[in-house]
């Protein structure tokens, strides 16, 4: 029965469901208000985000999967997390639609879960999805029998087909037929796709350490894949490879191999200086979706400032170079200042939209720097790569004619260099800059802000803390370890059972979801960051 891989998997969906409701705080409502669905009784924000759609929502547990049974209908399964750009379009276009919704609530149980909260769903029906041949990425939609086997899957679906992708309602009407008319070949399918999942969750564990040569061999193939032009690893679209640049770093001080220092330096200076990094209100954007760090997806994520204002204090530890200490700083006072709930939790997120319109929060035309700099606006927007035709086109709201273009500021031209063209003193130029900038904050800070998840996520404050821990005793900060400080203590009251149990999630005065492996592995890791910066017992 161990081996068996529809026991197996089975199994996992079984305690997913199941853990739903452990320690849910009271009765819940099973009737919603008036012109809502049922997930106006949740605490994520990205199911809160879908309480008003005409779509009969289910929030994942046993409820929807009884519901199917009864009723012999497949389930949609459709998965994001609140600041998923492409999630919203999707709302807005299908789930916002009375018809679409209404085919939906005819032919399936409709199931939103938010991925940040439950990792172990997404887990299973990415995975599914990807080895059915479907690229991965969110909104995840899965189609799953009552007994949550899934049958298939896809992401982003437009309302209506075109440019080689069916529409949604076509998808829905196809599954629905297949459900119906080819019930034997679903059932067929199911146990391979069960012993498919099983082969990727099962692990053999060694007797040994991995070797040294391991490492090497693994910096080995970083090398070979480094960006010579623009720094990190691949082609478009980027991520941050904090980790990677950490396992360099600590190679370097091993082996003292210059050119993994090369590396790293390289890259985090590219980093900073793109527009994947906010110039003027610190603090990291996802990711770029292009190779030289230009545009990004304008989400703000906690966990990747986390890892990236560590992986800079360790490049500032490694080189006493004060540019790295100073994007570390910029990060987390970004966190500190817009992440930070008042008890002390550090929220989770916040959107790429804002006024409905991807980026327009971060984003400049040229006549507005103009306006809020005069005299100094030139050399500003030549320092930050400023145009008339701009650098970013929203594909959702294209540019009309005449119109200009809008901009994410990025460091085109190195301060030093500047400074020599204009033949000023690089810390006059320097003084004229941080004068714009601040400037340009304060209009910015009076813009729409972006949509905000301020959920507390037990493992991702435990990076943070883990980050402000150690950059507060690097650093000579103590703000940064008080304020990891009271993070600690918000978990250990709001997110720790009477037991010592850890739970995953807290928002609104509720706590909920029993914790996973990283709930558990990067508090722990952060209580020990926090007791070698105070040598505080307790911690």
């Amino acid at each position: 029965m161990r081996n068996d891989p529809q026991v197996h998997t089975a199994r996992l969906v079984a305690i997913a469901v199941a853990a739903l409701t452990f320690l849910s705080c009271g009765e819940r409502e099973v009737t919603p208000p008036p012109g809502q669905n049922r997930l106006a009784f949740e605490t994520s924000p990205y199911l809160l985000q879908h309480k008003d759609n005409p779509v009969d929502w289910y929030p994942w547990g046993e409820e929807a999967f009884e519901k199917a049974k009864a009723e012999d209908k497949p389930l949609l399964v459709s998965i994001g997390y609140s600041s998923c750009h492409w999630c919203h379009v999707m709302e807005h276009e299908s789930f916002e639609n009375p018809e679409i919704a209404a085919l939906m609530n005819e032919l399936f149980v409709n199931v939103k879960v938010d991925r940040e909260e439950r990792p172990d769903v997404d887990e299973i029906y990415m995975t599914a999805t990807q080895l059915m041949g479907q690229g991965g990425g969110w909104p995840l939609n899965v189609f799953v029998t009552p007994e949550g086997v899934p049958f298939f899957g896809g992401t982003y679906f437009p309302p209506s087909g075109g440019q080689g992708r069916p529409g949604w309602p076509d998808v829905l009407r196809r599954i629905s037929q297949a459900w119906r008319e080819q019930r034997d070949k679903i059932d067929e399918q199911n146990p391979r796709v069960l012993a498919a999942l099983q082969g990727t969750s099962v692990f053999e564990a060694q007797e040994s350490v991995p070797e040294v040569a391991l490492l090497d061999e693994a910096t080995g193939q970083l090398a070979t894949r480094f960006d010579e032009v623009w720094g990190g690893f691949g082609g478009a679209p980027k991520f941050p490879p904090s980790q990677a640049l950490q396992l360099l770093m600590r190679r370097y001080r091993r082996t003292s191999q210059p050119r993994d220092l090369e590396i790293v330096d390289f890259t985090l200076r590219k980093m900073a200086h793109g527009g994947m990094y906010d110039q003027l209100g610190g603090g990291f954007h996802r990711y770029s979706v292009d190779q030289e760090w230009l545009v990004p997806h304008f989400e703000k994520m906690l966990y990747d400032n986390a890892l990236l204002s560590r992986a800079y204090v360790e490049a500032y530890q490694l080189t006493g170079d004060a540019f790295f200490g100073r994007i570390a700083r910029e990060t987390l006072d970004y966190v500190l200042r817009e992440m930070t709930e008042p008890e002390g939790g550090f929220r989770s997120a916040t959107d790429a939209d804002s006024e409905g319109r991807e980026g327009v929060y971060f984003v400049w035309k040229k006549a507005e720097i103009e306006e809020l700099l005069g005299d100094d606006a030139a050399r500003f927007m030549r320092a930050y790569g400023v145009t008339e035709e701009g650098n970013f086109e929203d594909v959702h709201h294209p540019r009309q004619p005449g119109e200009q273009g809008m901009n994410v500021l990025h460091v085109a031209v190195e301060p030093a260099e500047l400074a020599k063209q204009d033949g000023i003193t690089l810390a006059d130029l320097e003084e004229r800059l941080a004068r714009g900038r601040e400037v340009l904050f304060e209009h910015r800070q009076g813009r729409i802000y972006p949509g905000l998840d301020d959920k507390v996520l037990t493992a991702w404050n435990g990076l943070m803390i883990s980050s402000m821990a150690y950059a507060g005793r690097a650093l000579g900060e103590p703000r940064y370890v008080e304020a990891a400080e009271r993070a600690a203590d918000f978990v250990l009251r709001e997110l720790r059972t009477d037991e010592g149990r850890i739970l995953r999630t807290h928002r609104g005065g509720e706590s909920k979801i029993p914790g996973f492996l990283d709930d558990y592995a990067f508090f722990a890791y952060a209580l020990l960051d926090l007791y070698e910066a105070t040598f505080d017992l307790r911690w």
